[in-house]
C-alpha cells in the first residue's frame, strides 16, 4: 500500500479558506498598549517627511541658481543639515519600532500562554501539545514584522506620499496624471494578491503547528520509538508534514515574489515615462529643466512610502493569518467562565450529612464531541502508521471511547468507532453512579479498565462538570464552590502522575510554594525517597530530567504522592499511586499513607485489590454504573465481579 493510499483522513479539519481569519481591528488593541511609543514614532515621522518633502525643493532652488548664475550661499548646507536630520529621525525611529515590535511580541505571547493554561481541559484533550506551542512561539513572531516593515511609520510615509502628489501637479499636472495611472494599476494588482498571502499563511501556520506537534510527540516518547525500531517511520511522518509546510511556504514565496518587484517595476516604468514626457514638454518650453529634476525627486519620494505599503500589505496580511490562530485560541472561554452562573443554577443540598465529605447523587457523564472526535483521529492516524508498517490493525479501536483522565474512558468503545467508521451516537461513561464517602474514611474504587474510576475522580477536581446528576463536597454542590477553594481542599496523584522538569524542590513545592526543606525533606522520608536525595549532592535542588527520566517509575510515582502529601489537603484522590511500586515499596508506601489516612479522607482507585482490602468502604464499577458496595468480605459475598476479581488475585 503506497502511503498516499495510508495518508490519515483529517476529519473536522478546516480548509485555510474555512479557518479562523483575523481583521485589522483584532490587530489594533495589541499596539494601543504601546500607544504613547507610536505616537512619538508618528510625531517623527512628520518631521522627518517635513525634512525629506524640503530636499527637493532645495535642490530645485540650486539648480536654478546655478542658471542664474547666483550664488549658492546657504542652500548646500541646508540640503545637508536636511539629509542628516532625516537620517537621525530614521535610526531613532528604527529603533522604537524594533523595540515596540518586540513588546508587542511579548504582550501576545503573555495573553497566548495565560489563556492556554487556563482553557478547559477538554480542550488540551481535543488539540495537540505541539501545536499550542507552536501558536506562542512561531505564530506571535509574525507580529512583530506588522510594526518593522511599514505600518507604524505609515504616518509619515502617508505626508511624504501626498506631499509629493501635490508638488508634483503643482510642477506638472499632465506628467503626474501618467505616473497616476502607473501608480494605480500597481496597487491594484498587490490588493489582489495580498489576500492570496493572508490565506497562504494561515495555512502554513497550521502546518507548522502540526510540524511541532510531531516533533513534540517524537521526542517525548524517544525510548519507546526506539525500542520498537519505528525511528525512520517517525522522522518519514514528520519528514512529511514538514513538507507540506515547505511547499506552502514555497507558494507564499511565490506569491510574494509577485508583490516585491512592483514597486521596483512601478518606478522604472514611471521614470521612463517622466523622462520620456518630460523630456518633450522640457524642449517644447513647457517647463524648465529644474523643475524637470524635482518632479523627478519627488517621484523617488513617492514610489519610497509605495514600496513600504506594499511591504506593509504583505507583513500585516502575513501577521493577519498568524493572528486568526492566536485569537482562536484568546476566544476561547476559561474553564471557569460560566462558573457565576452555574453556582446560582445550583442549590446547597439541605439532606448531606455533616458526616459526608464526598457524594455523588445519579452522576451520569459523556465526554465532549470535540473530545471523541480528536480521538477518532488519533486512532485514524495510528491505523494509517501501522498499515504503513504492515501491522495487523484489526484490533485497534478507539482508546476506551472518548479520552479523559486516566485509563478510565467509557467501555464503549464499540459504539464510538467501529472498523474506523464513527457512529451518531457516544454512550455515556458514567450512567447514574451513586455513593458515599464518609469523612475520615477510606474509600476504594475498583473494576475493570474502562469502568469509569478515574472518571469519577476527574469529575470531583472538576476538569470536567456531570452531565447530569450532582457531586457533593461537605454538602455542597462542587459547581457551587469557586474551583480555588475545591482544588485547596483536594490533592490528586493522578495514574503515571508527570514529573515537571526541574528540581526534586520544584515538584514538590509545585502546590505547596511556602514549604520549607524539612517539611520536603519529611515527606520524602514518609513515601521512601531519601535515597533519591543521597545520590546528589545537591539533594533537594537535584534535576529530574525532562519528565522525571533521571527517576525510576516507582520514585515518579512516590515523588507525585510525596507533592500531594507536602499540601495536606483534607481529601486525598489517589488513582493507581501504587501501581509502579515493587512489593517492598508497595508495603512502604501503604504504611506511609496508612499515618496520614487517620486525619483525612482517602479515594483510592486500584486494580490490586491487596492494597485495598482493608479499606472502610469498597465501590465497584462496571459500564459507567455502581455494581456494588461494602467491605471486601461482604462483596465477595455479594458481588460476582469482584469475587471473580478477588479470586484472579488470589485474594479468596
Amino acid at each position: 500500500m503506497s502511503r498516499a493510499d495510508t495518508r490519515p483522513a483529517r476529519r473536522g479539519r478546516r480548509t485555510p479558506e474555512e479557518g479562523p481569519r483575523a481583521t485589522f481591528r483584532q490587530l489594533v488593541p495589541f499596539l494601543l498598549e504601546h500607544r504613547n511609543v507610536l505616537i512619538v514614532v508618528a510625531i517623527l515621522s512628520v518631521v522627518g517627511a517635513v525634512a525629506t518633502l524640503a530636499q527637493p525643493l532645495l535642490v530645485g532652488q540650486v539648480i536654478a541658481q546655478v542658471e542664474e548664475g547666483g550664488g549658492l550661499g546657504l542652500l548646500v548646507w541646508g540640503i545637508v543639515a536636511l539629509v542628516v536630520a532625516a537620517s537621525v529621525i530614521s535610526g531613532f525611529q528604527h529603533y522604537l519600532l524594533q523595540r515596540t515590535g518586540t513588546a508587542v511580541v511579548y504582550s501576545s505571547r503573555r495573553q497566548l500562554v495565560a489563556r492556554i493554561l487556563h482553557l478547559p481541559i477538554r480542550e488540551f484533550d481535543a488539540r495537540r501539545t505541539g501545536d499550542l506551542v507552536s501558536r506562542v512561539g512561531t505564530d506571535t513572531t509574525l507580529l512583530y514584522a506588522v510594526l518593522t516593515q511599514g505600518l507604524a511609520d505609515a504616518v509619515g510615509n502617508s505626508l511624504i506620499f501626498v506631499g509629493a502628489l501635490v508638488a508634483m501637479s503643482l510642477i506638472d499636472p499632465l506628467l503626474l496624471l501618467a505616473i497616476v495611472v502607473v501608480i494605480g494599476l500597481s496597487i491594484t494588482g498587490v490588493v489582489v494578491l495580498s489576500g492570496r498571502i493572508r490565506r497562504a499563511t494561515g495555512e502554513q501556520q497550521e502546518k507548522v503547528g502540526e510540524l511541532a506537534s510531531s516533533v513534540e510527540r517524537a521526542v517525548s516518547s524517544i525510548r519507546t520509538v526506539r525500542a520498537a525500531g519505528a525511528t525512520e517511520r517517525e522522522v518519514a511522518e514528520t519528514t512529511s508534514v514538514a513538507t507540506e509546510a515547505y511547499g506552502v511556504g514555497v507558494r507564499i514565496a511565490k506569491v510574494s515574489a509577485l508583490v516585491v518587484p512592483v514597486a521596483g517595476i512601478a518606478l522604472q516604468v514611471s521614470l521612463l515615462v517622466v523622462l520620456g514626457v518630460g523630456g518633450y514638454r522640457v524642449a517644447s518650453g513647457a517647463i524648465e529643466v529644474a523643475s524637470l529634476v524635482t518632479f523627478i525627486l519627488f517621484l523617488f519620494l513617492l514610489v519610497g512610502p509605495l514600496g513600504s505599503f506594499f511591504g506593509a500589505i504583505t507583513s500585516v496580511n502575513q501577521a493577519l493569518g498568524a493572528l486568526g490562530r492566536i485569537q482562536e485560541i484568546l476566544n476561547l472561554p476559561t474553564e471557569d467562565a460560566d462558573d457565576v452562573q452555574l453556582a446560582a443554577s445550583v442549590a446547597v443540598s439541605s439532606t448531606a450529612s455533616p458526616e459526608i465529605a464526598v457524594e455523588f447523587r445519579d452522576v451520569r457523564f459523556r465526554y465532549p464531541e470535540a473530545v471523541v472526535a480528536a480521538r477518532r483521529k488519533a486512532e485514524t492516524e495510528a491505523r494509517a502508521v501501522l498499515e504503513n508498517a504492515h501491522v495487523d490493525t484489526s484490533a485497534i479501536a478507539l482508546p476506551d471511547g472518548a479520552g479523559g483522565a486516566g485509563e478510565d474512558r467509557p467501555d464503549t468503545a464499540s459504539e464510538v468507532v467501529t472498523d474506523g467508521e464513527a457512529s451518531d451516537t457516544v454512550g455515556d461513561v458514567l450512567r447514574g453512579v451513586s455513593f458515599q464517602v464518609p469523612r475520615g474514611s477510606r474509600v476504594a474504587i475498583v473494576g475493570p479498565s474502562g469502568a469509569g474510576k478515574s472518571t469519577t475522580l476527574a469529575l470531583i477536581e472538576r476538569f470536567y462538570d456531570p452531565t447530569g446528576g450532582a457531586i457533593l463536597l461537605g454538602g455542597t454542590d462542587i459547581r457551587a464552590l469557586p474551583r480555588e477553594q475545591l482544588r485547596a481542599q483536594l490533592g490528586y496523584v493522578e495514574q503515571d502522575a508527570p514529573t515537571l522538569a526541574g528540581t526534586i524542590a520544584q515538584n514538590l513545592r509545585l502546590a505547596s510554594p511556602e514549604a520549607t526543606d524539612a517539611d520536603c525533606e519529611r515527606v520524602l522520608e514518609a513515601v521512601n525517597l531519601t535515597e533519591v536525595l543521597e545520590r546528589s549532592p545537591l539533594h533537594l535542588e537535584a534535576p529530574v530530567g525532562e519528565n522525571g527520566v533521571m527517576l525510576s517509575g516507582g520514585e515518579r510515582q512516590r515523588l507525585a504522592i510525596a507533592r500531594a502529601l507536602l499540601a495536606a489537603p483534607p481529601i486525598l484522590l489517589l488513582d493507581e499511586s501504587t501501581s509502579s511500586l515493587d512489593g517492598l515499596n508497595e508495603q512502604r508506601m501503604r504504611d506511609a499513607i496508612d499515618a496520614v489516612a487517620a486525619e483525612r479522607t482517602l479515594i483510592v482507585i486500584a486494580h490490586r485489590l491487596s492494597t485495598v482490602v482493608d479499606s472502610d468502604l469498597i465501590v465497584v464499577m462496571q459500564n459507567g454504573e455502581v455494581i456494588g458496595q461494602g467491605t471486601h468480605g461482604e462483596l465477595v459475598e455479594s458481588t460476582p465481579l469482584y469475587r471473580d476479581l478477588a479470586r484472579h488475585q488470589l485474594l479468596v
